[in-house]
């Protein structure tokens, strides 16, 4: 029987591992250069389109009620009372500068709840309901309590303009309808991180300071369910609610180790844990060397391992063209052993993805900053959305995967992310050239906006801040096809088209297209060929 469910417990951790497998990282205030609270979130999933929801503000007559219907699959889930007031949400922010993102990581198989209300649903209901990171930890406990909790195990990051929190909450199956959780506040100046693992192991039991919460019966329930039967003082939540397994530290603990291992040095220290779950697990929190900016989050939510151990244009995996990609299912076997890809913050399947920048100092309406992308963080162009928002630009809203639509941001992204992916070496440094260009100008306008929109009256400044985003997504959207379009006729068919200093594709002087150049393949990949069919492949001195 316990074969059993160990079997299980390790199946549900490596479902986990490709099917919900999102990435959200934290940098507290005074871990960062313009003293902003910034959160991370990439949503993959091989099936979700990169949209930017909105809900507007709205008063609710007494007795009104919300349908609730489960994020992942569009299952209605029943009922709940609505509140008088509901607050404009704009993707993951709300009005108040209030951003909401998670992971999933499963956790033990039999505590998958059965109630009405979601993990996407708990976010986005919350996101209406409350101004501060605090006050959406009571929303959304209150919500599970209340209605019972849908999904299984859940990390969130929760921030506003002051505060950053993890908080990491499981149902408790059939036997009772609400969850166990724990929260942490994130001190002042650390940055922290999760990626479908839970990363709350031990943690104070009386803290004054309350920046540690937790349900009241987050041990009792363990020690019911026989999870744990230590001291109180020695509980480990991770520990006790999820398996920690190959899967849940390479395929997620290290991508959290990569973002520290950036900012921070001694990471090295708990390379031991990522591969062998050996010495003291990697600490919640730590505390980076530098200020970041909100272009050193863009450019992790970008990371492949690059300079690292598990650097994934390094091995045999990334072809000639060192594509940093791996094609799913995540583990193969071979001659009965079984063997994992490495799983990057950035990866292909990305729906979309944020940088949220969270500013006390500025105006309501500018609070909250969304730098927005859909598709690849790696490929894409981060679009800026203020919190005062009212709607999605045109290229940012409503679509499916299934249906090709050359005016969506998410397409031509996609247009040509999965042309590098055949060729990345090759086609990145024209994607590079495009997309830094696009940022650059982007982060200069954003500049002089945070400057110049404060001086004019609040429904002036908030029409010149949804103006910005509709220009931006204009602009990037209309690039992006049009780099598409490039990288077709520069690559087709094997070759590479030459061009000038300008990057445009050469001609003869009788104006017809020079030849084309053969870039081939590089050294280990000819030497793989050699090894595969170098008998049957080598030129042999013939003379007849």
């Amino acid at each position: 029987m316990m074969k059993k469910v160990i079997v299980s417990l390790l199946a549900a951790t490596a479902s986990a591992m490709s099917a919900w497998a999102c990435t959200s990282l934290i940098a507290a205030k005074g871990a960062t250069a313009d003293g902003s609270v910034m959160v991370t979130y990439a949503a993959d999933s091989h099936n979700l389109y990169g949209e930017l929801y909105t809900q507007p503000a709205a008063y609710n007559a007494p007795g009104t009620m919300r349908k609730v219907v489960e994020w992942d699959t569009g299952k209605p889930l029943g009922e709940i009372e609505e509140v008088a007031h509901t607050y404009a949400t704009v993707g993951n922010m709300n009005e108040h500068g209030l951003v909401i993102a998670e992971s999933t990581w499963g956790g033990r198989e039999e505590l998958a709840g059965s109630g009405l209300i979601d993990y996407g649903s708990l976010i986005y209901i919350t996101l209406q309901r409350a101004k501060t990171a605090r006050e959406a930890i009571k929303v959304m406990t209150d919500l599970v309590d209340r209605y019972g909790y849908a999904s299984s195990g859940e990390s969130f990051s929760i921030g506003d303009p002051d505060e950053a929190w993890i908080m990491e909450l499981i149902g408790k199956g059939k036997t009772d309808k609400g969850a166990v959780w724990v929260a942490r506040r994130v001190p002042d100046g650390m940055i922290s991180g999760h990626a479908n693992h839970p990363r709350i192991h031990r943690f104070p039991l009386k803290d004054k300071s309350k920046e540690t919460i937790y349900s009241k019966d987050v041990i009792k329930f363990a020690r019911s369910q026989g999870y744990f039967d230590g001291k109180d003082e020695d509980f480990d939540f991770s520990k006790a609610y999820a398996v920690t397994d190959f899967g849940a530290l390479r395929g997620c603990d290290a991508r959290v180790w990569a973002y520290f291992n950036k900012f921070a040095k001694g990471m090295d220290a708990y390379l031991p844990w990522i591969d062998r779950a050996e010495g003291e697990p990697m600490p919640l929190w730590v505390k980076p060397d530098s200020l970041l900016t909100a272009t050193d989050m863009k450019w992790m939510m970008r990371d492949h391992f690059e300079n690292t151990p598990y650097n994934m244009t390094d091995d045999i995996g990334a072809g000639p063209y060192k594509v940093p990609y791996r094609w799913r299912p995540m583990t193969f076997k071979v001659d009965g052993k079984e063997y994992t890809h490495e799983r990057a913050i950035a990866t292909q399947q990305t729906g979309f993805s944020f940088v949220a920048q969270l500013r006390s100092e500025l105006p309501h309406y500018l609070r909250g900053l969304l730098w927005f992308g859909t598709d690849d963080a790696n490929t894409n162009v981060y679009l800026p959305v203020f919190c005062s928002v009212k709607r999605a630009p045109a290229q940012l809203a409503h679509g499916d995967v299934n249906t090709l639509d050359w005016n969506s941001n998410f397409w031509v992204n996609n247009y040509v992310a999965n042309q590098a992916y055949n060729r990345y070496s090759l086609m990145i440094p024209d994607i590079r050239r495009v997309q830094s260009e696009l940022e650059s100008g982007i982060e200069q306008d954003v500049a002089v906006a945070l400057e110049q929109i404060p001086a004019f009256d609040d429904e002036t400044a908030m029409q010149l801040t949804q103006d910005l985003a509709d220009i931006w997504a204009e602009r990037a959207t209309t690039a992006y096809k049009q780099l598409g379009d490039y990288l077709f006729v520069k690559f087709m068919d094997g070759n590479r088209k030459k061009t000038d200093e300008n990057h445009q594709f050469i001609r003869s002087e009788t104006g017809m297209p020079v030849y084309p150049e053969f870039p081939g393949y590089d050294e280990r990949y000819f030497r793989s060929i050699v090894e595969d069919a170098g008998d049957r492949l080598q030129v042999r001195d013939i003379k007849y």
